[in-house]
């Protein structure tokens, strides 16, 4: 056996709050990757309902790695939560019409951060929020109700409102050769084969892998 099944929707047996998210994600401007798990009592399967503001005309996107575990609650925030902040007011006149349309932001005028990216092997905890345009390293992890306004770098563990380092998850040569060997790529044979050297913190070993 090789662990999993990516294309189950509720990988564990009688446990339906776990569910293998890119198989219930119909946005196409939302992309999942294999194994990445949302866990929620409510609705596990309506991840999507997390992702606000996300409007198809401004066409960014969420991009999730492999192998991360989100947490019940997690909030995506989109660009389409900007309001235009150059003038007096932010207030959005233009959307309710009737006269106010003559408002409306030009192209360039709204806030825009760009797609929101989280590498591989992310843990994001119960009710983080992540702010637009935001890129998370492979890695890292995000403590409970933290607000993620800034890129978090690869293997580091941050918290808070708004999130701040709280340490280092390992040292710099470690995370360099971690990233280089990139496991969560590895077929799946492989990193079943290798699964105690993955969870384990001999570098080495898990280099050498075969």
């Amino acid at each position: 056996m090789y662990g999993a099944d990516p294309k189950e929707k509720h990988p564990m047996a009688g446990f339906p709050q776990i569910c293998f998210i890119q198989n219930t994600v119909s946005n196409p401007n939302i992309v999942i990757g294999d194994y990445t798990y949302y866990d929620d009592l409510e609705d596990s399967e309506d991840f999507e309902r997390n992702v606000l503001y996300h409007f198809p005309f401004i066409g960014d996107r969420l991009i999730i790695g492999k192998f991360c575990a989100l947490a019940t609650g997690v909030k995506f925030i989109m660009n389409g939560a900007n309001h235009k902040l150059t003038g007096f007011s932010t207030y959005p006149f233009n959307i309710f019409g009737n006269g106010w349309e003559k408002v409306a932001p030009q192209v360039g005028d709204l806030p825009y951060k760009g797609d929101t990216i989280v590498g591989n092997d992310v843990w994001i905890g119960y009710e983080a929020t992540i702010m637009p345009g935001v890129q998370i390293g492979d890695g890292a992890v995000i403590a409970a109700k933290s607000v993620v306004v800034g890129d978090i770098p690869p293997y580091t563990i941050f918290g808070g409102n708004p999130a701040r380092c709280i340490r280092q998850r390992f040292n710099d040569e470690t995370v360099k050769r971690l990233l280089e060997v990139s496991w969560w790529n590895w077929e799946i044979e492989k990193i079943t084969r290798n699964l105690e050297k993955i969870v384990s913190v001999d570098i080495d070993a898990l280099i050498a892998c075969e």
